[in-house]
This record gives C-alpha cells, sequence and structure tokens, in this order.
C-alpha cells in the first residue's frame, strides 16, 4: 500500500512538471513569435510616421490624468535607446502595451503652458525596432512638440514681420457639394494640391507655417458644417503632407459659415441658391517662410 501509494503520488508530481512546462513553452513560443496573452498576434511597428488614427484613445489610459513630465527628460530622448532607458526619463507606459514582442508605447502627459492658459494634454510615441532599441518619436498634435522646444526668439519674431502668401482653392473643384475626404477628391483636384505642394517647396527656403482653412455655405445643421469645414481642410493638409511638406509645421482649422464672401438671399436648397454660394465653400492655405 505504501509502494502503491508512492507511486500514484510520483505519477501526480510529474504531471504536473509536464503541465509547468507545457504552459511555460507556450508562453516562450509567444514571446518568440511576437503573440501577447490569448495568443493575440501583436503587429511589429510600422515604418511610416503614424497617423492620428494610430494613437489609442486619451480615455483607455491606465493613468487617467497623465503624468507630468520634465521638459529637460522630453529634450533627452533619442533614436537608439533601450526600453531601460525610456523609462528612466519617463516611467512606464501609460496604457496597456501587451506583455511580448512590444515596439511601441505610448504616454500621456500634461506639458506647461504659457502663464496665462492651461496645461496642454498631449500624447506622446515611442517605437522600437527589432533590436528594441527606439526608432521614432512621436507627437499626437505637433504643438506639443513646441511646448518642449520652442522656436527662437528671433524666428518667432522673423515670423510675424513676414507677410502671409495666401490662396483660395473652391471646395467644389476639390470635393465635389457633398465630398470631404481624400478619397472624395477626383484626380484633378489631387494633381491640383500636389502642383501646389510644389510650387510651396520651390518658392519658400525655409516654411515657418502652413495654414489650412476649410469654410462652407450657411445650408445644413451647425455642427455638420463645422465637422465638414474641417474634414476637408484634413484632407488638404494630409495631401501636402504627402508631396514633402513637413506635417509638423501644418495647422488645420474649420470654420464652418463664419466667414462667407457671398451674401445670398433664400433658404430653400436650390440649385440657384447653392450656385451663389459657391465662393463660400472653399480651401484657405495661408503660408508663412522665408523665400
Amino acid at each position: 500500500m505504501v509502494e502503491q501509494a508512492r507511486t500514484a503520488v510520483l505519477r501526480t508530481a510529474m504531471k504536473s512538471l509536464l503541465l509547468s512546462t507545457a504552459t511555460m513553452g507556450i508562453f516562450l513560443l509567444g514571446g518568440c513569435t511576437g503573440s501577447g496573452l490569448l495568443g493575440m498576434q501583436r503587429e511589429p511597428a510600422n515604418l511610416a510616421a503614424p497617423q492620428d488614427g494610430d494613437f489609442p484613445n486619451p480615455g483607455s489610459s491606465i493613468l487617467r490624468q497623465g503624468t507630468v513630465p520634465t521638459t529637460e527628460a522630453l529634450r533627452l530622448m533619442r533614436t537608439g535607446m533601450d526600453k531601460d532607458e525610456v523609462r528612466q526619463l519617463l516611467g512606464t507606459p501609460h496604457f496597456s502595451e501587451g506583455v511580448f514582442g512590444v515596439r511601441e508605447w505610448n504616454y500621456l502627459f500634461h506639458l506647461r503652458g504659457s502663464k496665462e492658459t492651461e496645461d496642454v494634454v498631449c500624447q506622446y510615441m515611442v517605437r522600437f525596432d527589432s533590436s528594441v532599441r527606439v526608432s521614432g518619436l512621436y507627437w499626437r498634435n505637433p504643438d506639443c512638440a513646441l511646448l518642449v522646444e520652442p522656436p527662437p526668439v528671433e524666428a518667432v519674431q522673423a515670423m510675424a514681420a513676414m507677410t502671409p502668401q495666401k490662396l483660395t482653392l473652391s471646395a467644389d473643384s476639390l470635393f465635389g457639394v457633398e465630398g470631404k475626404g481624400l478619397k472624395d477628391m477626383p484626380p484633378e483636384g489631387r494633381l491640383r494640391i500636389e502642383r501646389l505642394a510644389n510650387d510651396i517647396k520651390r518658392n519658400f527656403r525655409r516654411i515657418y507655417y502652413v495654414v489650412v482653412t476649410g469654410h462652407t455655405d450657411r445650408l445644413g445643421a451647425e455642427a455638420d458644417k463645422m465637422a465638414l469645414s474641417l474634414a476637408r481642410a484634413d484632407a488638404v493638409s494630409k495631401l501636402l503632407a504627402q508631396q514633402g511638406i513637413n506635417a509638423k509645421v501644418i495647422r488645420v482649422a474649420g470654420m464652418g459659415d463664419r466667414q462667407p464672401l457671398a451674401q445670398c438671399p433664400g433658404t430653400a436648397k436650390t440649385a440657384v441658391l447653392q450656385d451663389c454660394l459657391r465662393s463660400n465653400r472653399r480651401i484657405e492655405i495661408e503660408v508663412v517662410g522665408e523665400e
């Protein structure tokens, strides 16, 4: 009986050992293939600069209020750093990034504005290469970078003294009456923006900023008009960036129908009224730089 009991205990111990070994093998395999817990595959870091939609929802942050880093720590961030060096400067990431094969860390920061303004909430992304070294550093809002590295005073004074170069484009010719995104832009509209980007690069040896502002007519709900004007301006700004204009210097605004050029009578959405309001549906592009 004693011998039988001893044999049963040994069998149970062996089963436990085999189960533990198999479980450990699954986790190790997950680490080698870039899979996280539950076998969820994690995509490798994208080599292209992230778009706005690539950043996580701020509401999903582990630290809902974020943190207040020092500007000195942010200025020390460089490509080539390992994760321990990043952690020493910025702390652990503020979002649930996974366990194995993680190639991206995201942070939610509160940066100090001027004395007259409140703190600015900024999202910061750190990407790692296959050697787990920093390969890219990105702000969701380019204005946040200016809080860390403000431009020299002489550059600000020079910008204030310059006369902006302004161009107005018909939104109808770029998007049609209803279109709002790049997918709605016909080839001739894309070509016009691409040529404009080339002209800007050729005529300015240094660009301080480009402001793209969308405008609509007065027909429709207020919220819809604001959203449409902003979406159109955003589409144009993205196309400018694709053609080599530095995305960090591009600012986007949507004004809705607040700055009309034409005043047209009538409230019914007729073809005559829409044609009269055509000049109000426009995209304005303003460039300040050294020619």
